[in-house]
């Protein structure tokens, strides 16, 4: 079954618009492991806009699951991730001034860069996942890159999914036959949602993982954290 990875950035989102400790990212990332979730995936920002630092290194001792940080890959973010030590690092290609993650990385144009940066995190042991678009050419980079797996990145799937979900699959469904080829894992998210979800787990091939965060937090808000953990869990 393909596991699921809750994204909690939106509880510190809530934490920091007043300040203090209420409600804790920590408590928040044992109860949605408690509740079933499969992983935890946070998105420290240089601004620390949600996710703090403090936060990265506080979570880690109560994971019981899988933790995966995903990033810009700066050079603050590579120590952190190195001196943490997560199951696995995603990383990114938005910088600072980038309120939510809107592409995936070239590839082909940044090659050099990214299999600099992931053999040092294979290095210490770290499973490496970049965010790709579903296009061939950026898998077969990817591959070039050295890393384990690849994230597609589906804002366009879900923006088109209620027009056309056949045409919006479908090269999500071309970029995964060349990921199981190439031997890449294949990870999946970006506004993924209870809408969505079961159509796309059941038409990617090998989809490992998907990481859901602002859906299903805001979900959580009228349905209770249990209970939409457990509904996205079953479309899975």
């Amino acid at each position: 079954m393909t596991k699921l990875s809750v994204n909690i950035n939106k509880i510190a989102t809530i934490r920091n618009a007043r300040g203090g400790y209420t409600p804790s990212v920590v408590e928040a990332a044992i109860n949605c492991q408690r509740f079933g979730a499969d992983g935890i995936t946070i998105h420290p920002r240089q601004d620390e806009r949600h996710i703090t630092n403090n936060d990265v290194f506080d979570i880690k001792p109560i994971i019981n699951a899988e933790y995966n940080i995903e990033g810009y890959p700066s050079e603050e973010f590579i120590k952190m991730v190195i001196a943490v030590k997560p199951e696995q690092v995603t990383l990114v290609p938005d910088g600072p001034d980038v309120i939510t993650s809107c592409a995936g990385w070239d590839t082909i144009k940044f090659q050099d860069y990214l299999k600099e940066i992931i053999s040092v995190f294979k290095k210490n042991g770290i499973r490496t996942s970049i965010f790709v678009d579903p296009r061939i050419d950026m898998i077969e980079g990817a591959k070039k890159c050295g890393t384990d797996r690849i994230e597609l990145y589906t804002e366009e799937y879900a923006t088109q999914y209620i027009i056309d979900k056949k045409k919006a699959i479908s090269p999500y469904i071309e970029a995964a036959h060349k990921a199981t080829e190439l031997g890449l894992g294949i990870n999946a998210g970006h506004d993924l949602s209870l809408e969505n979800l079961e159509y796309f787990s059941k038409e990617i091939p090998d989809l490992a993982e998907v990481s859901i965060g602002h859906a299903l937090i805001s979900d959580a808000l009228y349905l209770g954290l249990e209970n939409t953990i457990q509904m996205y869990k079953r479309l899975l």
